[in-house]
């Protein structure tokens, strides 16, 4: 069985004993691991091995459904039963995948799936790959995140206004002569107390089955399946003082004198106060998703596509890899794909950081998501839906968003408990209370059990995390740093050295020829020839360096070419044995360097990187090349100097090279004449000690040390593998990039912590206020209706907290507009 990663939306969960009873629920399915649930985000990430359905039925079995929702799919090209079949079961491969309905006779594809695990552009390219061209025909209008939080808000805010006007006339009739003297002596002799508690009763008993319905609907069955959550202390705390002032009005023989009197009030505003805080929850929610929701809004939702000789729009899920686009002024370019005519210049920035337009011209690359200058042209469509550079960025955003932190392991286990535990105090209180307290026992004893109920209501300690990892993903994202994997965001905060690679990183990684020192007895233009022919088969930077040099030059053809990895390369030109290389490679050789040992030495104390050239078995020249170090290198490692690290620069340069390029840049630490696989032993090296390392880099050979280190930040112009094996990406290919990833790791860390203390501070200490420990000594007994009130704005005060994190300015800032992009950076 195939094993699959499924991101899928949760609902219903509304506190950190929701998260902890989806947690288990998905970890007690057969084949499942890697579980992850978010509860800022509402939903849970997992990898399953085989029915993805079961996950469905798990989640709806506990309480806490998964969003789902239903594509047709228009199919061409079934011709008979075995035809559905094929489209059946490659659909019903796809994760997430709940229910495929294939109809022959109208040609057609039902697909019902759990939202975030797949999309309908990969439900098409499933299709098309077994044969089958798919096009959208229906889809569900499956909202945004912001949309859905905004659409809540909306409806809380109805739910709270409805519960407010309930419980004002509850509040004034009861409360009212704590304010007014005389109001309650007034009440008694106009409309009689009885009757005051007759209409209370009335309008709280509306506040509960009306707006306040869904904390039973939900909290009283979790608590009849032994789960209670934070609907449940809702439920019971209200439900108890609802139902004692109820006896105390129509059966009061019941009670001593003494305790005769009625909390609907309490009950009602209690009510009005929590959906107050659900209301500003939902509000700020929606606000941590605001990085998530501008990159979505770089995605354009029609194009212009040539079919069938004709130019027609067509939505965005219907392109397919191959089809030709047509983008017009101003445009946003649709999906990623080459230039075949036309010519016009393109705002990159929003995905590369780089300000300035890239002139594009036939054959070059163009990314969607970025937007079109003043010139028009055609281009052929290489990677569509899922597989397009915005998409994959917004993917990385979404993960890192939804990843729980080692940190969170320690609230996991604390929530694990908390609501039993609480219900436990509640119920010690109200038997101390009814044991020891003074007169009315019954009044006081409820009083102090609703309060501890209410308060302790866990919702702070489950937004306090994942709230902060949202909005600090968000925000890098903004910066043009992406946190691939979520827990790098801590991981990185503890880094103590910053390894990094040179070429490409530290320097431009686009070396230029700038000396060729000869051996007795050679031609300049003869050697560089016959170096270029050997060179013209390798893709390696400095290769590409001495090519450029002799571009003049006529180059004759090479025969036999061998790569000695780390060494340097040989081949055959016009009959003649050409080895080039560094000094390791002449000594393996057996080749005798003479003089030009020292002119090597020389060349490479100046900063080049010097490479020998033999021919025929005898040395013939010292060539070298210079690659410039980036203008933001120097600032950006004394920065992360600044800020306490250790920098080390990795390089299969020799000695002197690498000192040079570090005396240049501030650099502590040189490893230096490293092969490519010896890279992670440098690593290893540098993590002496315990120390947590970062190695930052952006070629192939780079991508076993990223994935090695403690955190591997990839330069996001690097290739596909280093990003691939990289936790951190870099868009803009800018080492302040690193500085700015470290800042963020730190303040999202910071403001985690924070979070933590308050969430978990704030009920250590009012807990046994509410309970009445203070009573005795200081008369401080706790309103239920302030114990809602302070429960309420404790959810309130984390999500602010964590929405602070979207002010983060960059540590460095890069040029105008190198920030991930136009839109996302604007805010």
């Amino acid at each position: 069985m195939s094993m699959q990663h499924l991101t899928i939306a949760v609902e219903g969960m509304s506190c950190a004993s929701c998260v902890g009873r989806v947690q288990r629920a998905l970890e007690g399915i057969e084949g499942a691991s890697n579980v992850s649930v978010n509860l800022a985000s509402e939903s849970a990430a997992l990898d399953i091995e085989g029915d993805a359905s079961r996950v469905f039925d798990t989640l709806e079995a506990a309480g806490y459904p998964a969003r789902a929702h239903e594509v047709t799919l228009n199919v061409a090209e079934m011709t008979c039963a075995s035809c559905v079949g094929r489209v059946d079961r490659a659909l019903k491969k796809q994760p997430g995948v709940l229910d495929v309905n294939v109809n022959l006779a109208s040609e057609t594809a039902t697909v019902r799936y759990m939202e975030g695990a797949v999309t309908p552009s990969d439900l098409m390219r499933a299709s098309e790959e077994a044969g089958y061209p798919a096009e959208i025909a229906q889809a569900d209008a499956a909202q945004t995140q912001g949309e859905r939080k905004a659409e809540e808000a909306r409806h809380l805010a109805r739910r709270t206004l409805l519960a407010g006007a309930l419980a004002l006339p509850v509040f004034v009739l009861e409360m009212g002569g704590h304010v007014i003297p005389g109001f309650h002596h007034w009440i008694g002799q106009t409309i009689g107390h009885q009757t005051s508690w007759l209409i209370q009763f009335v309008l709280t008993t509306l506040v509960l089955i009306g707006p306040g319905r869904m904390f039973y609907a939900k909290g009283i069955p979790a608590l009849l399946k032994g789960a209670p959550d934070m609907n449940s202390l809702v439920a019971v705390g209200t439900l108890a003082a609802w139902s004692f002032s109820v006896v105390a009005t129509f059966l009061p023989g019941l009670l001593p004198e003494t305790a005769r009197a009625v909390y609907f009030e309490a009950a009602a505003v209690i009510v009005v106060l929590i959906l107050l805080g659900r209301f500003m929850e939902a509000r700020a929610k929606g606000r941590t998703g605001a990085a998530i929701q501008k990159l979505l809004g770089l995605q354009v939702r029609t194009a212009r596509v040539e079919r069938d000789g004709a130019a027609q729009d067509v939505s965005i899920e219907q392109i397919r890899a191959g089809d030709v686009l047509i983008v017009r002024p101003g445009e946003r370019i649709a999906v990623d794909g080459e230039v075949i005519s036309g010519e016009s210049h393109v705002d990159e920035s929003m995905i590369t950081g780089e300000p300035l337009p890239v002139t594009k011209v036939e054959g070059d690359a163009v990314t969607g998501g970025t937007v079109n200058g003043a010139g028009g042209f055609r281009f052929r469509a290489t990677r569509v839906g899922g597989d397009t550079t915005l998409a994959q960025i917004i993917r990385m955003v979404e993960q890192a968003q939804g990843a729980k932190l080692p940190i969170q392991g320690l609230v996991d286990r604390i929530t694990l408990y908390f609501v039993p535990a609480v219900m436990g105090v509640a119920l010690l209180t109200l038997l101390v209370w009814l044991v020891f307290g003074p007169a009315p026992v019954l009044s006081h004893a409820l009083v102090a059990a609703v309060s501890v109920l209410i308060i302790a209501c866990p919702c702070a300690m489950g937004l306090a995390t994942p709230t902060s990892i949202m909005v600090g993903t968000g925000r890098a994202a903004d910066l043009g740093v992406l946190f691939r994997k979520g827990d790098a965001l801590q991981a990185l905060a503890d880094v103590e050295v910053v390894a990094l690679d040179k070429t490409g990183t530290v320097t431009e990684g686009r070396p230029e020829l700038t000396e060729v020192e000869l051996a007795d007895g050679f031609e300049r233009d003869e050697v560089l020839a016959l170096v270029a022919a050997v060179e013209a088969g390798s893709e390696h930077p400095v290769a590409q360096a001495i090519l450029r040099g002799a571009s003049a030059l006529e180059v004759p053809a090479a025969e036999g070419f061998t790569s000695i990895t780390g060494y340097g390369v040989r081949a055959v030109v016009a009959g003649r044995d050409v080895l080039v290389g560094a000094d390791r490679l002449m000594a393996r050789e057996g080749v005798d360097m003479g003089a030009l040992a020292e002119v090597e030495a020389r060349l490479a104390g100046r900063g080049r990187t010097a490479l020998f050239a033999a021919v025929d078995g005898q040395v013939a020249a010292v060539i070298a090349v210079s690659d410039p170090v980036k203008r933001a290198s120097a600032e950006a490692i004394a920065a992360l100097r600044a800020r306490g690290l250790e920098v080390a620069m990795i390089t299969g340069d020799k000695q002197a090279t690498a000192e040079a390029i570090a005396a240049e840049t501030g650099i502590d630490r040189v490893i230096a004449g490293v092969l490519p696989d010896g890279k992670v032993a440098a690593l290893e090296s540098l993590a002496e000690g315990g120390r947590k390392v970062a190695f930052v880099g952006d070629g192939i050979n780079d991508a076993p040390a990223l994935a090695h280190a403690d955190v591997g930040i990839a330069i996001g112009t690097g290739t596909d593998v280093a990003i691939e094996s990289a936790d951190v990406v870099l868009m803009s290919g800018d080492l302040r990039g690193v500085v700015n990833a470290v800042e963020v790791s730190s303040r999202t860390m910071a403001n985690i912590r924070q979070n933590l203390f308050w969430a978990f501070g704030y009920n250590t200490v009012l807990i046994p206020v509410a309970a009445g420990v203070f009573f005795p000594a200081f008369g401080w007994l706790l309103s239920p209706m302030l114990a809602a009130g302070a429960m309420a704005l404790s959810s309130v005060f984390v999500l602010s907290n964590a929405l602070r994190l979207r002010r983060v300015e960059p540590a460095l800032r890069e040029e105008q507009g190198a920030q991930v992009g136009g839109a996302v950076a604007a805010e």
